[in-house]
């Protein structure tokens, strides 16, 4: 038989395994896991700290108390500004996952409506590059961001990248 196949032959999004193994291998190499997270009324963290529907958290160990890393979502409590907080992101807002020291990790599509909104933002304008249409994902923590679960200071940029672009990369992890 041709055609799409049925969503029980797709099985589950492969998302939640990727973000837990990439956490696993930051861990295991003594480097700090960041999530990049698209925010929405579905997300619940901090939302002073959100800029352009965004926010990146720190996931390691010695910043969170009751990691869960889920199939349906990731849910800790964390320090932002000193003051505790639950942080509750459905699994389809992680649009990334990487390490803070070098960059690796990997990037996910932003949610299907989230993408949607955007474009119908763009409508009715002249789109150039970078546009939301185009939008590159950024991975570079500002450093004004005092967001930072767990961390009194804003952490490094990851390196420049080598294609020399000036547009932040990531990288395959094999």
């Amino acid at each position: 038989m041709t055609g799409p196949a049925a969503p029980e032959a797709q099985g589950t999004s492969t998302r939640p395994y990727l973000i837990r193994a990439l956490h696993d291998w930051c861990t295991d190499n003594g480097f700090t896991p960041y999530l990049a997270v698209y925010v929405d009324r579905s997300v619940q963290v901090p939302l002073e700290y959100v800029k352009n529907n965004e926010i990146v958290l720190n996931v390691s160990f010695e910043a969170t108390s009751g990691l869960q890393l889920g199939n349906d979502q990731v849910s800790f409590k964390a320090r932002f500004g000193g003051v505790a907080r639950e942080i509750i992101v459905p699994i389809d807002h992680v649009i990334a996952i990487y390490a803070r020291e070098n960059g690796q990790g990997m990037a996910f599509p932003v949610p299907t409506d989230a993408a949607a909104a955007a474009q119908d933002d763009t409508q009715g304008a002249a789109a150039s590059p970078g546009a939301a249409g185009e939008r590159g994902l950024r991975l570079a923590v500002p450093a004004d961001e005092e967001a930072e679960s767990g961390a009194d200071e804003p952490p490094p940029e990851p390196p420049a990248p080598a294609g020399g672009n000036g547009r932040p990369s990531l990288k395959r992890v094999k």
